[in-house]
């Protein structure tokens, strides 16, 4: 029996780790008339003048109305509208709320998705996006210098501010998510920043994957070398870690990911253009380990609505 109710995808990380990036292919494979995308970074008590006035960091909880965004969550779970608040990045201040309808799927993304548990119960699939850290560090200087208009020293100084607050609050988030996904840097290519990185989705038992080897079989000879399946532990606990590398060859990746799109129910009207897309300054570029994530994500999505 098919689920009536919004199937919601929580999406977890630190700041510049990717979740608008991971979130925006996801909404392109499904297609925007089925997705609401919202951030859940929005529900900050001060702006940034009373912050500094206060002395406490945009990443605390006390500095955000966890009630409130706990209750929307369960608002647009039950496929209720609401009235979200709009942080401005640029000013530091506050715009008009936004008045928000739940369509098929919800895909919320922020910094304390998952810090209840009531927070946690509310999805139906929960991502935490978990990069080697010196390679998030240069996707935030990235991001806030070129998007944000920061200069290198403020973004320096907003991280050294952050540490202890991501430390306590941020990453323990991470042991809550059925999906854990590393991106890290392939050996010799250190200043490597998108298109070849590797990535490590860490699958945890707590909802249903579907069966990899299934995927991986219909590769060419060289499947070896660009996608694994392995068994593992994480945070003490058993796991499958699937590992895409970021050299595998387009033809490889595009059928792959052809291949999951025809494991996706009603895809009649689905296509993987655009997929994996991200962009790096005002160059738009795919990473394939990014598409394959993003499909995967889409497929664990339709299995929610398909299987109550």
């Amino acid at each position: 029996m098919q689920r009536t109710r919004p199937i919601l995808l929580g999406i977890v990380g630190d700041s510049a780790a990717g979740k608008t990036t991971i979130s925006a292919g996801i909404e392109k494979i499904l297609g925007p008339d089925r997705v609401t995308n919202l951030c859940s970074d929005d529900y900050h008590k001060y702006n940034r003048v009373q912050r500094k006035e206060k002395n406490i960091s945009a990443l605390h909880p006390d500095c955000n109305y966890i009630d409130i965004m706990q209750h929307n969550f369960y608002q647009l779970r039950r496929g209720e509208a609401i009235l979200k608040p709009v942080y401005n990045h640029h000013t530091g201040d506050f715009d008009p709320p936004v008045y928000i309808e739940p369509k098929e799927f919800v895909i919320v993304e922020g910094l304390l998705g998952f810090y209840t548990k009531k927070m946690r119960d509310a999805f139906d699939v929960k991502i935490y996006l978990d990069p080697d850290e010196e390679l998030r560090v240069d996707w935030k200087f990235k991001r806030d210098t070129i998007k944000r208009g920061y200069t290198r020293e403020e973004v320096q100084a907003s991280l050294d501010r952050r540490t202890e607050i991501s430390s306590n609050f941020i990453r323990p988030q991470r042991r809550y998510a059925d999906i854990v996904c590393n991106f890290y840097r392939p050996d010799g290519a250190e200043e490597e920043t998108g298109t070849n990185l590797n990535t490590n989705l860490i699958l945890r038992p707590t909802i249903h994957h579907p069966d990899f080897a299934e995927f991986i079989d219909h590769r060419p000879s060289d499947k070896e070398k660009c996608l694994t399946l392995t068994l593992g532990r994480d945070e003490g606990l058993p796991v499958d870690i699937l590992h895409i590398t970021g050299t595998i060859k387009p033809v490889t990746a595009e059928t792959l990911m052809d291949i999951i799109i025809d494991h996706l129910d009603k895809t009649d009207d689905l296509t993987t253009e655009g997929v994996g897309c991200y962009t790096e300054g005002q160059e738009e570029k795919v990473s394939y380990p990014l598409g394959i994530t993003q499909l995967l994500t889409c497929f664990h999505l339709m299995n929610a609505k398909m299987n109550p």
